[in-house]
């Protein structure tokens, strides 16, 4: 069976930053023998920026990683598999010409195959889309964060597209419900990052301080600069709406930004009020407030960018899904 169909050039963003490359393949195709993963990378098939490479080199972000056709056996299992209906989201459409598809990503879908998700995004969008001879994600959202989120359906518009956001060029905004009520109108928070492994093998992301935790067996973390900028939109008695534009794009940036403040993310299963998640599910809540949310408050809502053809400046939003609508008019009754 074919798993790729041909090749494809996949630019490392940061979470695949500093992973060995033979690990990064045995986690991209979990059923293909490792032997054959390995003669892939002997053969020279794989390559970063151009050139060959051995199967301990440890990818860089920015990296430019040629993919070649992977193949496994087709085992009976595999054919069954094959045969089930897989279920497609049919994804709201922001913006789309011949360089550019932007949709409006749901909640709880992972924006790529891997770590048992069969089916992200950038694979449903490809299945319903067969016309689409390339098509490539310019950026990540996390699993749980709803929102804009870009592809390329030219070569020449993703590299564009990297090179504005490698030089800060691109306008990142996310509405975001934080537990607490918070004081400022306008904050810069600047708290540079650390990642991290817990002991149960869980990658972790931490503000960078004397007593920040260190990656199990990896030695010292690299140390990521880290700028939020966080607008008030609305504060509650003990919710509060805020707008926060990334200044940086570093993996859980506004998450932990905010946890580390004392501001957790309403529903972060990560980094939150585990206590709030749990009796916001059940439609309860602690502070006598009949709240119901069952994921987690962070939304992708608008980019700016130039079109990486035209150089028209673009405008991308995307609304609010009706569950984080509905739970702000919630907060609006409650008052």
């Amino acid at each position: 069976m074919l798993l790729n169909a041909s090749v494809v050039i996949e630019r490392i963003v940061e979470d695949g930053d500093n992973q060995r490359i033979d690990n990064f393949f045995f986690k991209r195709f979990k059923n293909v023998p490792k032997s054959h993963i390995y003669q892939l990378l002997r053969s020279g098939q794989v390559r970063v920026n151009g050139k060959r490479v051995n199967f301990h080199y440890r990818l860089q972000a920015g990296d430019q990683l040629r993919i070649p056709p992977v193949r496994t056996p087709l085992t009976q299992h595999s054919q069954q598999q094959k045969k089930l209906p897989v279920s497609f989201v049919a994804f709201d459409i922001v913006f789309e010409d011949a360089a550019l598809l932007v949709v409006n990503k749901p909640s709880g879908i992972a924006v790529h195959g891997g770590s048992g998700v069969s089916f992200g995004v950038i694979e449903q969008l490809r299945a319903q889309r067969p016309e689409l001879r390339f098509l490539e994600l310019v950026h990540r959202l996390d699993r749980e964060t709803s929102g804009v989120l870009m592809l390329a359906k030219k070569r020449s518009a993703l590299v564009e597209l990297h090179r504005q956001i490698r030089s800060g060029l691109t306008e990142k905004h996310y509405q975001v419900v934080v537990k607490g009520k918070w004081s400022n109108s306008t904050q810069n928070v600047r708290l540079p990052l650390i990642k991290y492994m817990t002991a149960e093998g869980e990658r972790r992301v931490a503000v960078a301080t004397a007593k920040s935790p260190l990656s199990q067996g990896q030695g010292t973390p690299k140390v990521m600069a880290a700028h939020t900028l966080f607008k008030l939109v609305k504060a509650w008695q003990n919710f509060s709406l805020l707008d926060a534009e990334l200044k940086t794009g570093r993996t859980h940036q506004i998450r932990i930004h905010l946890a580390h403040l004392g501001y957790p993310i309403v529903g972060d299963d990560k980094y939150g009020d585990f206590t709030l998640n749990k009796q916001l599910a059940k439609n309860q809540s602690s502070m006598g407030q009949a709240l119901g949310l069952a994921r987690m408050f962070l939304h992708a809502d608008s980019m700016k960018i130039e079109h990486p053809l035209s150089g028209q400046q673009l405008d991308l939003k995307a609304p609010l899904p009706n569950d984080l609508r509905a739970f702000i008019l919630q907060l609006e009754r409650a008052v």
